[in-house]
């Protein structure tokens, strides 16, 4: 395990406090969602890793091969090093439960980690995430609130329903929050988040 395996921003929370990992969108960085992390959670120790994949000079998690049609070979590469970096993080900073916050393709690479590691993420909020595949049968036990746009070119909306139900049906707390345009974040979802993560921010 290693805090080495991505180029991140860190902000050390309260000890017992929450660590809050926030996920980038392609073409994003380390500096995307950290202030807005921190704003988020307070108390909670913040990190923001950036992506260790370039698509022509646009940071992302993992490689893909066009739009909507992922790299699996890659993303499993990319899920098992997050994952890797997530735990010694965690193990660092001797901190309390693991949260989660994507957008895009940071949602996607947080999205694979919750399906393949649900024992890793006690919460998780997924902003327009996209899973073109059947995730594999597992148990969960965390919560979960995804966001999304009911015009998304991108992420559609059966795929994003057949996801929700997805955690649904193994075991998740699932919220889903809706709004009527397409992949860009409105302030109905960040006033979902706001609501979803109070009370996670502080040492137990």
């Amino acid at each position: 395990m290693s805090m080495e395996n991505y180029v991140h921003r860190a902000r050390p929370g309260a000890a017992g406090a929450p660590i809050f990992f926030v996920f980038h969108g392609t073409g994003g960085d380390e500096n995307q969602f950290f202030d807005f992390g921190s704003r988020l959670l307070p108390d909670a120790t913040v990190i923001s890793p950036r992506g260790d994949v370039s698509e022509h000079g646009a940071a992302r998690f993992f490689r893909r091969k066009a739009e909507g049609v992922y790299d699996l070979e890659d993303l499993a590469r990319a899920t098992e090093r997050m994952a890797d970096f997530i735990a010694a993080c965690r193990d660092h900073y001797q901190a309390g439960p693991v949260i989660g916050l994507g957008f895009s393709n940071g949602a996607n690479i947080l999205t694979n980690l919750v399906i393949e590691r649900p024992d890793l993420f006690a919460v998780s909020v997924l902003m327009h995430p996209l899973i073109p595949f059947q995730p594999k049968a597992r148990k969960g036990h965390g919560k979960v609130l995804m966001t999304a746009g009911e015009r998304d070119p991108i992420c559609p909306v059966p795929l994003t329903q057949a996801l929700a139900d997805y955690f649904t049906e193994s075991g998740e707390q699932v919220q889903l929050e809706w709004h009527p345009g397409g992949h860009e974040i409105r302030g109905n979802e960040i006033e979902a988040v706001k609501l979803f993560l109070a009370g996670f921010g502080t040492a137990a």
